[in-house]
């Protein structure tokens, strides 16, 4: 018996620079050579393995699919991330978030040590369209997280796979989208609204009190107090803020949870994780002021799941794109803020 012999030699070691110790296919031990390349008993290439994490001309796979971009049109029927990945990488991209806010205001502290300028910056509009560049974080962690689903993970590909892309789709398709975001953008405003005068007329018989409340209410942004900052501040949430949140909680974490809890909790856990997430700050008044909490806490998460209960239905409904969700997400809340405005701002 030659102990040379690749079939039989009895190698302690792992290969060099291979993932594999044994053939993938055939079970072989593998020779120990640099830069191994092709089994030397039944020839699988093992630069492919490695690469796809998928066995040539088999449907047997490892890890989780690789999707080409031609399956990035539908990605409904690929199972993806769960429900772990889904609420704790949104989680983490709020928390990043705000210790990058929180950061960037200890540090105006440490340098000015006037709490004043703080009161000032959190009350002008134009430093906090410049803070909320800090939500593109809600863009940058799934991207960085797909990848491995992706045989050609470039950026464009990564975000066609959380549903932000334009494949498939003709200028009239793009058309359409754009003009259901619209319309439901308008929709949405009547149906949060409608919900938020009905609640109020419940609280107000339940706690025999007179509730007021305004406009801005409805979205927990600061109101702009002149034209250009209205405009700033519009842009922002057009560009910026609608498009990153939608990313995150509809691209991500709705399209994670639908797949192993089913799309009507998929969409519903979804909406309920985007309340509570805007509303966090809210939870301060609870030790405090407990009633004055409990009507405020309703008050508001009733128009935060209403419209993400929206939001989530509508990225059902398109089959998982993002184009029409994020266009009635920027135009929903450029509307909340244009009535606020008009209402209380000064023309």
């Amino acid at each position: 018996m030659n102990d040379k012999d690749p079939k039989n030699s009895e190698i302690d070691d792992p290969p060099i620079n291979s993932d594999w110790i044994f053939c993938p296919v055939c079970g072989i031990k593998l020779i120990q050579i640099p830069n191994l390349k092709f089994c030397t008993n039944c020839g699988t290439n093992l630069e492919y393995v490695k690469k796809y994490r998928i066995l040539p001309g088999s449907q047997i796979s490892f890890g989780p699919p690789k999707l080409s971009e031609e399956d990035l049109v539908n990605t409904k029927k690929y199972k993806l991330w769960g429900p772990g990945a889904s609420i704790g990488l949104t989680i983490g991209a709020f928390s990043l978030m705000n210790i990058a806010t929180m950061l960037i205001f200890l540090i105006i502290l440490f340098v000015t040590f006037n709490p004043n300028i703080l009161i000032e910056i959190s009350s002008n509009v134009y430093i906090l369209s410049l803070l909320s560049l800090f939500e593109l974080i809600f863009i940058l962690l799934p991207v960085r997280y797909v990848k491995k689903y992706l045989q050609n993970p470039t950026f464009k590909n990564r975000l066609a796979l959380l549903g932000f892309t334009t494949k498939g789709f003709t200028k009239k398709g793009l058309i359409k989208e754009a003009l259901i975001g619209i319309a439901l953008a308008f929709l949405g405003v009547f149906v949060v609204y409608g919900l938020s005068y009905l609640i109020e007329l419940i609280l107000e018989f339940l706690f025999g009190i007179e509730i007021i409340q305004d406009a801005s209410g409805l979205s927990g942004d600061p109101i702009p107090v002149d034209l250009g900052s209205l405009i700033l501040f519009s842009v922002v949430l057009l560009l910026v803020i609608g498009t990153s949140e939608e990313i995150l909680f509809r691209g991500f974490m709705q399209k994670g949870l639908v797949r192993k809890l089913g799309d009507t909790w998929g969409i519903l856990i979804t909406a309920l994780f985007f309340a509570l997430i805007h509303l966090i700050g809210l939870f301060t008044l609870a030790l405090t002021t407990p009633l004055t909490f409990i009507i405020t806490f309703i008050l508001s998460f009733v128009p935060y799941f209403a419209i993400s209960l929206m939001l989530g239905l509508l990225f059902y409904w398109r089959k998982e794109n993002l184009i029409a969700v994020v266009i009635m997400h920027g135009v929903y809340d450029v509307l909340v803020i244009l009535i606020a405005y008009l209402i209380y701002g000064v023309l």
